[in-house]
């Protein structure tokens, strides 16, 4: 029998992890998220998700569509994986091309795709017309087994917070994070302008965990935060942590992110990961401060489209 490639459907969930963990294993993901992600989307970003299934089993998948919040138009994503044991059945060459007409009919001109740092991933993507653009890494630090840095005083006028304590309010941090956002190194940058928005797709993720996710308030103004996923077993992830520009310098994100790390092993977790740009030389000194090491790396690639 043939692959064949169709629209993600809820009863996917289960096999869409499945399939994401398996050749993501540093990714943290849980079915709610998947479904979630999709109605969720902003109406712009012209967001599908795509699944390919090989003799009724689902094999590969992709997420698609627009970076709607980006100030450059036109660049539409497509990020591709097929399960390891499932490769050379024809399963990834359909999802990108069956995402790059999808892409096409709704105007991109340029395709982004995260591209696993292998020889066979890049070949993959190369004989489909991406070139190499920017490396990002991923990065694991053992909970269970590894020390954390003490927890450190806090100076004059310095609380930890987290971010349960702005459920009334998270308007602050919304402001945090496009700030921290608009500064990210990125290929396609992001600018934050929406709050309704934001709190459709961010704050009301299921994957964020309020709890964990710490935010460092100086003479009561959030100044940062360290965001935190989980999957609601043994997994935590750093999903942002940032600083405000007034108040960077300070130490203030490592004092963040050792607040939520902290918690997060209190509550059991036992493996934390984050990504880092392999050019954000700052966030990735942070990460090996705390003892994380590289695990994977993406490089994002581009194809121009037309």
């Amino acid at each position: 029998m043939t692959v064949i490639v169709r629209d993600f459907l809820p009863a996917d969930a289960e096999d869409w992890v499945r399939v994401r963990r398996a050749a993501l294993p540093f990714m943290v993901t849980r079915p709610e998220c998947v479904t979630f992600e999709l109605a969720s989307a902003h109406p712009d970003k012209r967001a599908r998700l795509l699944v390919a299934e090989h003799e009724g089993e689902l094999i590969g998948t992709a997420q698609v569509g627009l970076a709607y919040d980006s100030p450059e138009p036109g660049q539409g994503f497509c990020n591709t994986y097929t399960h390891p044991d499932r490769t050379g059945r024809g399963a990834g060459g359909l999802l990108v091309r069956t995402a790059e007409e999808y892409l096409a009919r709704e105007g991109a001109t340029s395709v982004y795709a995260w591209v696993l740092d292998t020889p066979s991933d890049r070949a993959f993507a190369g004989k489909r017309g991406y070139a190499p653009s920017r490396p990002a890494h991923f990065l694991h630090l053992d909970l269970a087994g590894g020390p954390l840095p003490p927890r450190q005083e806090l100076p004059p006028g310095v609380e930890l917070r987290t971010a349960a304590d702005f459920a009334d309010d998270p308007r602050p941090l919304f402001e945090a994070d496009a700030e921290t956002t608009a500064d990210e190194p990125s290929d396609t940058p992001a600018e934050l302008t929406d709050y309704e928005d934001w709190l459709n797709h961010t704050w009301r993720a299921p994957a964020l965990d309020r709890e964990l996710t710490s935010v460092v308030v100086v003479d009561g103004e959030v100044a940062a935060f360290s965001a935190a996923e989980t999957d609601g077993l043994t997994r935590y992830m750093s999903g942002m942590t940032g600083t405000r520009r007034a108040y960077r310098n300070r130490g203030l994100a490592r004092l963040a992110k050792n607040d939520s790390l902290h918690r997060a092993r209190a509550a059991g977790y036992t493996d934390a990961y984050t990504g880092n740009d392999a050019g954000n030389g700052p966030m990735l000194a942070v990460n090996r401060w705390f003892g994380y090491e590289v695990c994977a790396t993406e490089v994002r690639h581009v194809r121009r489209l037309g």
